[in-house]
């Protein structure tokens, strides 16, 4: 399958609370629309994230397809037509980021309804090739950060290679989405020895500086 991320800001001017109601509601009823859309879910920063000042990002959706090809016959079709004049209407277009990506699950476990979904945007070291930084966080960060007991779910979205092709450079590498019973648990976590070993390997495979991150909760509209 190939995921499809949409990292998005609210449109200037919006409040969080209009912004969050018309994703959900609204535009989750014409995206579901999309002919070979097999899943679509939407992960909205949680409130906390605003309280001083406004976070990286208000949300992200992603949305499968079973193929490339499934994607490219939406061109012109009038139901991704009414998903692309239906976005301005709550999303900052200019800073909209779209990336392909391939799903890796490293850690899979129910998730409590409500979970805290941990989002962070990540980019690879300089000197490292793509497929050095790929295959270093799937198979040997991947397992470290799997160890962390307070985790749930924890998948990999790595940017699909296409993306860097003819010498272009994506906003991000790619995506690390972790999920836990509450953002108590996710405190929780950042005291465990596992969590530092998780942090410690970062300076193997990521750029220097603190990598952006939200704190979501996801409605799921399409699975």
């Amino acid at each position: 399958m190939v995921k499809v991320i949409a990292i998005i800001k609210r449109k200037p001017g919006m409040t969080v609370e209009a912004f969050q109601g018309h994703w959900r509601t609204a535009h989750a009823d014409i995206v579901r629309r999309l002919p070979g859309l097999r899943r679509y879910v939407q992960s909205h920063t949680l409130p906390s994230g605003y309280r001083k000042g406004e976070p990286a990002w208000d949300g992200i959706a992603e949305l499968w397809f079973d193929s490339m090809d499934a994607l490219r016959a939406l061109r012109g079709a009038p139901a991704q037509a009414a998903v692309d004049a239906d976005e301005p209407r709550f999303i900052d277009k200019p800073t909209m980021t779209t990336l392909l990506t391939d799903e890796h699950v490293i850690t899979e476990a129910p998730v409590p309804a409500g979970a805290a979904k941990w989002v962070e945007f990540l980019t690879r070291r300089p000197d490292l090739a793509v497929e050095a930084f790929q295959r270093h966080w799937r198979e040997v960060h991947g397992p470290i950060a799997a160890r962390i007991p307070q985790i749930r779910r924890y998948v990999q979205s790595h940017v699909r290679p296409g993306a860097y092709a003819s010498g272009r450079t994506p906003r991000y590498d790619g995506l690390a989405l972790t999920w836990f019973d509450d953002t108590q648990a996710m405190r929780a976590s950042a005291a465990t020895a596992e969590y530092a070993a998780t942090r410690a390997d970062e300076a193997n495979f990521l750029a220097p500086g603190a990598a952006p991150v939200i704190i979501t909760r996801e409605h799921v509209v399409t699975w």
